[in-house]
């Protein structure tokens, strides 16, 4: 405690702060059990056990939002889970310090933009009549008639997962690049000595050096498998793909905050956390009967 004494210091705004937001929260969760008048309070809202979750289970629009939600991040899983290993590898292979720099730049910078500019520019670019990436392959005569990326189903499918790799993969690299900088440098020169290329120094050192990173993202990924982006979605979505667009953040928002179902969107938050707690421990199982050492 002495000698780290400043480190501890700098711990306790970071823990003060997890602790108020997170745990302290907790005891609110009760309005999930409750049929919640916000100016009634606790103490004068009526008990109602699982009835609100019975009310939530048998609304067709919680099926179709959880559907729609459990496809799209399995989706996010296959198509931008590797995004970042790839992306890692591939800057950890440059060997131009400038270049390699200015890329990590440009690659990082869509995390700090806000998914309202993303959304902003994901329409300049994919709208149907004047969008550049639709006057580009019209005018280059890549194609014969105008695409509509973000009015019908599966083109906004497509192009939601795609702008989310985008705004993603060069944050998610970091973990990994920091993981590969831990790599003894020794493997690389025995292996370069014994004939090997980059590509099997890649397959057969890199890829084994980062595993153990790679299936702790993977299991916090899968814990995520029950969430979605109310921001994303609302910047990104509009009337025409609304089937494929309705996930539980945009259910929780109609269905709950702004109808004033304050106990239904408790209720539905409630379920999320349980699914993925529950995600997560057999997750990590999964991956303990594997050999590996897990997250718990």
């Amino acid at each position: 405690m002495k000698r780290d004494w400043d480190l501890y210091l700098l711990l306790i705004v970071p823990l003060f702060l997890t602790i108020l937001f997170k745990y302290g929260a907790y005891p609110g969760l009760r309005i999930a059990f409750m049929n919640y008048l916000p100016a009634k309070g606790y103490a004068g809202s009526e008990w109602v056990g699982f009835e609100t979750f019975q009310k939530v289970f048998k609304d067709r629009d919680f099926h179709v939002a959880l559907r729609n939600s459990l496809l799209f991040n399995f989706a996010e899983v296959i198509v931008s889970f590797p995004m970042p290993i790839i992306l890692a590898l591939i800057l950890n292979e440059l060997k131009v310090p400038r270049f390699k720099k200015v890329s990590q730049t440009i690659l990082y910078l869509p995390h700090f933009l806000s998914w309202a500019i993303i959304g902003s520019i994901t329409y300049t670019l994919f709208r149907t009549e004047t969008g550049l990436v639709n006057n580009m392959l019209v005018n280059f005569g890549l194609a014969e008639n105008r695409i509509p990326f973000l009015t019908e189903n599966l083109n906004w499918a497509i192009t939601y997962l795609l702008v989310g790799v985008w705004a993603g993969m060069g944050w998610g690299s970091i973990v990994y690049l920091a993981a590969i900088s831990s790599i003894n440098v020794e493997l690389y020169e025995a292996a370069m000595i014994d004939g090997a290329g980059r590509w099997k120094r890649m397959w057969y050192i890199t890829l084994p050096g980062i595993k153990p990173t790679i299936i702790t993202l993977l299991i916090m990924t899968l814990g995520r498998l029950m969430g979605s982006n109310y921001e994303r979605l609302h910047a990104m979505g509009n009337v025409n793909v609304k089937g494929v667009q309705y996930q539980l953040a945009i259910y929780i928002y109609e269905k709950g905050l702004a109808s004033g179902g304050f106990s239904r969107a408790a209720a539905v938050g409630l379920f999320q956390s349980i699914v993925g707690l529950l995600l997560v421990l057999a997750s990590d199982k999964f991956a303990k009967a594997l050999g590996e050492e897990g997250m718990i």
